[in-house]
Order: structure tokens, then sequence, then C-alpha cells
């Protein structure tokens, strides 16, 4: 009997860590951001489906300085709003995004954030701009895919199309997305993704004039200097814990990537 209630326990203790990792949010979380810009991660998507024309408008119509959101290529030469390279984990189907083509991955329902929510679809580059536009927040363009150099051209002739090209920050893991852009536009707003702070990358970003786009939990003081001395921004992602954003703060960061925070 003692070792059937000990059981019991553990499974109670279980389910309750299983739910507080699930936290559902109904609004935003305020913290003391000083002059520190914040950033809303794939849209707002602590509130709605991320990179979707209902997360964009929500946190265009809050208080962010950018709307990031990542996009990717497809199959017939398009480009759509999306993180993941399969649509397994937010629309539960095994969809490759690029061997699919763009009215194919648009078709696809996205599994809800809650019961109570609407059914949702991945957005377009050109509806993620538009909105960006309309609600006048800096658009922070994930590119995502490898993009060839002549993808990149067609990806800058849309933005251009659309009168929104000055208000685009381009940032990526993959350096040559990077490169591509600075080649057609030398004076972009361009930032460089990564997880590891090395002697390498800093002096890299240093000699390129390349923003800093770094995961929090790498960031330190000194670093942090050293890219500002250079004359560089840096941005922490991504970040949901007010008492980490509000440390990042005071050692002054210029940007805070977030799901929830504002």
């Amino acid at each position: 009997m003692k070792k059937f209630v000990v059981c019991a326990l553990l499974v109670v203790l279980l389910l309750s860590a299983v739910a507080c990792t699930k936290t559902e949010y109904t609004e935003t979380l305020a913290f003391d951001k000083k002059d520190a810009k914040t950033i809303a991660h794939r849209g707002l998507s602590g509130l709605a489906v991320e990179n979707t024309d209902t997360a964009f408008i929500l946190a265009g119509q809050h208080s962010y300085y950018g709307i990031e959101s990542d996009v990717r290529r497809t199959k017939d030469g398009q480009f759509v709003m999306c993180h993941d390279d399969n649509l397994n984990r937010i629309a539960g189907i095994d969809m490759s995004v690029e061997n699919s083509t763009l009215e194919e991955l648009l078709n696809v329902p996205l599994l809800p954030k809650n019961e109570d929510s609407q059914v949702e679809h991945l957005s377009t580059l050109e509806s993620y701009i538009l909105i960006c536009k309309q609600y006048d927040k800096q658009a922070i363009l994930e590119l995502k895919s490898n993009f060839t150099e002549q993808e990149i051209v067609q990806m800058i002739a849309i933005i251009t199309g659309l009168g929104y090209i000055h208000r685009v920050t381009f940032i990526s893991f993959g350096y040559d997305n990077l490169t591509y852009v600075r080649k057609y536009l030398p004076n972009q707003s361009v930032m460089f993704l990564f997880s590891s702070l090395t002697d390498e990358i800093t002096a890299k970003l240093i000699a390129d004039k390349i923003d800093v786009a770094i995961n929090h939990k790498e960031l330190t003081k000194k670093a942090l200097e050293q890219f500002h001395d250079a004359g560089l921004k840096v941005n922490c992602w991504t970040v949901d814990d007010k008492a980490k954003a509000e440390r990042l703060v005071k050692m002054g960061v210029d940007y805070i990537t977030t799901n929830i925070l504002e």
C-alpha cells in the first residue's frame, strides 16, 4: 500500500510539472525595459499561433519595436513564413516545407493555440511585410533556408516593391545569406544569429560591421562592451523570463526578442 501511495504521488508531481511547462497566457507580461527595444518572436507567439497573420497583427497592436518571423523557400520558388523545415510540430503532419508548393502549405490548418482558437494558416512574405508596414513595425526577417543569391535578390525585389525595404532587418544563422543581402544593399540592417560566442565570431562581426543576435545565455558584459565599442547593436533571444530580461537590460543590450514579454 505504501508503495502504491508513493507511486501515486510521483504521478501527481509529474503531471503538475508537465502542466507548468504548458503555461497559456492571456496577455503579455510587462517588464522594465528602459531604453531596450522589444521584438515579438514569430509574431506575438505567446498569445497566438506562431508565424500567422493573427500573431503578426497582435504584435502590431502592442508596443513592440519589431516583429520577427522566419522565411523559407517553397518548391515552386515562393516564400512562406515558417520556422521549421517540416510541419510536424505546428500542424501534426509530416510535410516538408521546401518540397511543397506555397498553395499546399497555405491550405494546411495549424494546430490551435488552445481549444478556443480559430483555424490558422501560415503566412506569406508579402502578408508579413504589409502587416509590419500597416503597424509601422520593424520587420525582423530571419532567413531560415540557405538561400541562393538569386533568391535573395528576388526577396529584396518583393519587399522593395511593397515600399518597406528601409524597415527590414535581415537576420540569419547562415552567414552567406547576410553576405548576399549586403552585396546588393550595402547599408542594410543585418544581424548574425548564433548560440556560442567565440573570438572568431566576434572578430568577423566587427570587421564586417554586422550586428549581433545572440542566445541570451551566452552574452557577457565584456562581450557586450566590445560589440558596442565597435558600433554594433546587440539583440538577445529568446527571453521570456522577466527577471532575466531586466538583468540583460541593466547590462545594456539594445534588443530583447521574446514570445510574451512587453
